[in-house]
């Protein structure tokens, strides 16, 4: 009886050396995405333009980067909270964390460089090399075309800045070793032509990662 508690208790802590080094591989090699790219986003009108139709209308920066008013129908975000942070998406909801959508305006990311802001939004990794949950659908953006999500770029460093911090998300165990698995290297795709309405729809429907909620 002995001999068999005995190589149980072996067997248990080989499981758990297994799992400790599992988990610390996860935390020290994950994500792995690659520098941010060494890109300086040139701000155009015409990028501008474009930026901005897509973070208000396609791929809803201004609303989950805002306070939002539920007390209205689709709860639309509250006039001037837009691209300020502050709304948390968290366990109420049935998400595994507390996540709180961060700061957009340049007082929040003025000091990312173009390249970090390019990754984080179709890599979902921040500057420190950490990931983001998720909410934010960057796989979604990874597929899109990099001229597209320059023009995002070009649109936030216009914003005027909104002096507010949030604190910072957490994700529950084991979300936070989970989510360091679910970046990858962005798989761009031109934008298509206005006039191919099925295929520019596709590629709207997908930057709006309409499917995620339908």
């Amino acid at each position: 009886m002995k001999k068999v508690l005995k190589i149980l208790l072996f067997a248990l802590l080989g499981i758990l050396l297994i799992i400790g080094l599992g988990l610390t591989y996860i935390s020290v090699a994950l994500p792995n995405v690659g520098p941010p790219p060494d890109i300086q986003v040139e701000i155009t009108p015409d990028r501008v333009e474009r930026g901005k139709y897509l973070a208000w209308n396609v791929m809803m920066c201004a609303e989950c980067h805002g306070k939002r008013d539920f007390s209205v129908f689709a709860g639309p975000p509250i006039p001037g909270s837009e691209f300020g942070g502050g709304e948390v998406f968290d366990q109420s909801l049935g998400l595994p964390g507390r996540f709180v959508s961060p700061n957009i305006t340049p007082y929040g990311i003025g000091h990312w460089t173009d390249g970090e802001l390019f990754r984080l939004l179709t890599t979902g990794v921040k500057p420190d090399g950490n990931p983001i949950f998720p909410i934010m659908p960057f796989p979604n953006y990874g597929r899109m075309d990099k001229e597209d999500i320059k023009s995002v770029i070009a649109y936030l460093r216009t914003l005027e800045p909104i002096e507010k911090d949030h604190p910072p998300s957490k994700a529950d165990f084991p979300m936070n070793f989970i989510m360091r698995t679910i970046p990858e290297e962005p798989q761009f795709s031109p934008r298509p032509p206005r006039n191919d309405l099925i295929a520019y729809g596709k590629y709207l429907f997908d930057a709006a990662a309409c499917g995620d909620c339908h």
